[in-house]
């Protein structure tokens, strides 16, 4: 499976960041855990936002749409419609969650009413953003689990959370999602703990609706396959930082950034040759700690006291490919070479779109 070729794209973002950073306070002390993140967002493209566990992806989802409470503090420009979200008053940014942008979250039955029948959710949304009441609210709800494919979705209206299978329950925070139309949604994990074959049936789902809906989507992953199989563009998140941005053809053909290539070397490989995994050695960094020089360097094979002394910033590779890598020209591929003699494949990098 892989992603239409997304057109031209229009020149206005839809949604621009910059200098996005998300301070917790820890009884240890406080984490630092999105540090001066930057991008744009073009309308119905789909970005991916991969990296380990740990480093800032769904705390950069959430900012986005001012779901963190205090005392996290949020600072930065989060602007969308001619707005910086970050600085809306409570009252207008309820307006703009599920009407302009939505998210579905990682575990459906939690973010899920467990009291409230489906269809009361779904409505629910309906009511706040599009004034829908009555008849009018239940028959476009109908709609929305039809479009989302459950099967005889006027009767499942009625029907709770627990009455639904995993990816029904998936389907079904979609629906909800989906409810106002949104311009964006923001999809954290949305195939975890879902076996492979729902899980292929979601992401199917969601480029599917991209289509029809001509919407925008931000989809935070880990696997490095969904990325390929769905996203027309990545950025590559490392210790609360953008490490590498690139159209996803070009960073899995060839990253600019060790980390990067860290991660694609790590990946199974396949053919009668199996190159043997190449983990990246130790842990992701202490987010509550100064840091100084790359965040990447104490685990980077291509490390040098350079790395070690300055941040690297984030800088312009290649067309739409930037990195944070002092050594972004001189990293190899991360393909490996068959031994001498062995004519069976190298690595198999997960379908890319073409």
């Amino acid at each position: 499976m892989s992603a239409p070729i997304n057109p031209a794209l229009a020149a206005a973002p839809l949604l621009s960041v910059r200098d996005l950073n998300v301070h917790i306070p820890t009884p240890g002390g406080t984490l630092h855990a999105v540090r001066g993140v930057n991008f744009d967002l073009q309308p119905g493209e789909v970005l991916g936002l991969a990296g380990e566990s740990g480093s800032g992806k769904s705390v950069t989802l959430r900012a986005l749409l001012g779901l963190h409470q205090k005392p996290i503090r949020v600072t930065g420009e989060v602007h969308s419609g001619g707005q910086n979200l970050l600085t809306l008053p409570e009252s207008r940014l309820r307006s703009v969650r599920g009407a302009q942008i939505s998210m579905i979250y990682q575990e459906p039955m939690s973010a899920l009413n467990p009291v409230l029948s489906v269809g009361e959710q779904i409505t629910e949304n309906l009511r706040e953003h599009l004034g829908l009441r009555g008849r009018a609210a239940l028959d476009r709800a109908a709609e929305l689990l039809d479009l989302t494919g459950i099967p005889s979705p006027r009767a499942r209206l009625s029907d709770y959370p627990h009455q639904f299978s995993g990816g029904m329950r998936q389907r079904a925070m979609i629906a909800i999602a989906l409810a106002s139309e949104p311009k964006l949604l923001l999809a954290d994990e949305p195939t975890t703990a879902l076996d492979v074959t729902i899980q292929d049936q979601i992401l199917r789902l969601l480029l599917r609706l991209r289509e029809e809906l001509k919407m925008a989507v931000i989809l935070v992953t880990h696997d490095l396959g969904v990325i390929a199989q769905t996203c027309d563009r990545v950025a590559v998140m490392y210790g609360g930082r953008l490490m590498e941005t690139a159209p996803v053809t070009e960073l899995f053909r060839q990253p600019r950034h060790a980390y990067s290539l860290g991660l694609l070397r790590s990946l199974p490989g396949a053919g009668e040759w199996r190159v043997p995994l190449q983990p990246i050695p130790g842990g992701p960094p202490d987010l509550r700690a100064v840091m100084t020089g790359c965040a990447f360097a104490p685990r980077c094979a291509f490390v040098t006291g350079e790395c070690r002394q300055q941040e690297p910033p984030l800088v312009n590779v290649g067309p739409e490919h930037t990195s944070a890598c002092l050594h972004a020209a001189d990293l190899p591929s991360p393909h490996p070479a068959a031994p001498a003699g062995n004519a069976a494949q190298p690595t198999q990098i997960p379908e890319v779109n073409a």
